[in-house]
């Protein structure tokens, strides 16, 4: 048997006992650490990454009321909160077990004790240890996410009448706990808009954790959002946390929804209704405190016509529903948002570039952007590369010259043209995977496979 990478120490004042607990336990775990003084605990822990503390209640003769075991639980705990501290006794009391499980033990085992016994408790003992370990890391992170996230928000730039209309929806609604669903094609900006709104609400202290549902496999769609049990599956060696508990007390976001197919629908709709969820491999519910905003590309009205995407899970998303105009029909943006880039992409690349050409700021400004805001990100971030100018010049734009209407006899190879159809569908369904999927007579996980196939 494979020996488990993790550290044990052992806490008693009898030496026989150290000696049998370190017997028992040395063939199933990687370190087991031997101390006869308690004052000493804060050493070990301080030098090492214990996984286990297995206790002796008590250390002075006479004296067999567990207090001195309670007070050094207390004092690990506050040291190391992710270790797990199992007691030992040779005096079992029911009452005793019960206080010290109450102030943070994770079990209680009499002396003398069963070898099987003792490696189950710790070895349970270990992968608790474990996991806490990985949520405190988790929630390290996401408050880490959460300071670049409160530091890098982008204000939302428009002064035409149709973002000005978008905006006041969004002082609106922000305040609210809501349900909302941002329509609008690639590029238009809603995660940008799901951010903003989760700044100006009162969980703006609290995780916003973004789904894109388009690019989560079908496989992992209840593994990832609602988490789960240890044994829920093969790989399923410890519990774990899914998006929405991550999400507690904030916002989660939704995006690309019009991709989920219609059996995973009905199970969001079961969530979105009740606001519980169920671990995969458990059967207790779990109540969720979380803002859900919701987005896509794709004509969610149409494809409830078409029978699609679930009625009555639209009706339960889209209590506001917020439509974001394509840039073709806010052209007076454009400067603005040039402008933005520019001075934010300077700084990124350590430039100076003091503006447009009249030449190039004329092209920007009659350019049909099909790619929306972020493609004029990427055609400034490309320019500023490039250029050798003070000024961008009409030479350093690239914008986007293909189209769709390539003929399929210009090219009879059968590899081409399947890469050619495929970038047609795409492109005609603005890559809505789902969509495009269909049309070509596939099962999105074979769409998937033709992707990575040709690298598109």
């Amino acid at each position: 048997m494979r020996k488990k990478d993790a550290t044990i120490l052992i806490v008693d004042d009898d030496d026989d006992i150290l000696f049998s607990a370190r017997i028992s336990l040395k063939k199933y775990f990687s370190e087991i650490i031997k101390e006869n003084n308690p004052k000493k605990i804060s050493n070990h822990l301080t030098t090492s990454t214990v996984d286990v503390v297995l206790l002796d209640m008590n250390y002075r003769i006479g004296f067999e009321d567990g207090k001195e075991g309670l007070y050094w639980l207390q004092h690990i705990k506050e040291l190391s909160p992710e270790t797990t501290v199992i007691l030992m006794t040779a005096f079992g009391s029911v009452n005793l077990a019960v206080d010290a499980i109450k102030k943070g033990a994770t079990d209680f085992i009499l002396k003398p004790w069963n070898t099987e016994k003792l490696y189950g408790v710790v070895n349970a003992g270990v992968e608790l240890a474990r996991s806490k370990r990985k949520t405190t890391q988790l929630q390290t992170v996401q408050k880490q996410n959460d300071k670049d996230f409160h530091k890098q928000t982008e204000h939302i730039i428009g002064n035409s009448p149709a973002m000005q209309s978008a905006i006041k929806l969004v002082q609106k609604v922000a305040p609210t706990d809501a349900n909302i669903l941002i329509l609008g094609e690639n590029g238009t900006g809603k995660y940008v808009f799901a951010k903003e709104i989760h700044l100006q609400s009162t969980r703006k202290n609290h995780p916003f954790i973004h789904v894109d549902l388009g690019s989560l496999n079908e496989n992992l769609f209840e593994s990832e959002l609602f988490g789960y049990v240890k044994g829920a599956f093969t790989d399923a060696n410890k519990d774990s946390i899914g998006r929405f508990e991550l999400a507690k007390g904030g916002t989660i976001f939704l995006d690309e929804i019009g991709n989920l197919p219609m059996h995973l629908q009905s199970k969001l709709l079961t969530v979105v209704q009740n606001r519980k969820i169920t671990r995969l491999g458990e059967g207790k519910e779990r109540a969720i405190d979380v803002r859900i905003i919701c987005a896509t590309n794709a004509p969610v009205h149409e494809m409830v016509d078409k029978q699609t995407f679930r009625q009555d899970l639209l009706f339960r998303i889209n209590t506001i529903e917020l439509n974001l105009p394509p840039l073709r029909d806010r052209k007076e943006d454009v400067e603005l948002l040039t402008t933005h880039f520019l001075q934010k992409l300077n700084q990124k690349y350590r430039k100076k570039i003091q503006g447009f050409s009249k030449e190039a700021l004329n092209a920007l400004n009659q350019y049909h952007w099909p790619g929306n805001i972020r493609e004029i990100e990427h055609i400034i971030e490309r320019a500023i590369i490039i250029t050798d100018n003070t000024k961008i010049q009409l030479e350093d734009l690239h914008f986007s010259t293909k189209k769709a209407t390539n003929s399929l006899t210009d090219n009879l190879n059968l590899e081409e043209t399947e890469k050619l159809l495929i970038q047609q569908a795409l492109q005609k369904h603005q890559g809505n995977i789902s969509r495009a999927a269909k049309e070509l007579g596939l099962t999105r996980a074979a769409l998937y496979r033709r992707l990575e196939k040709h690298q598109l």
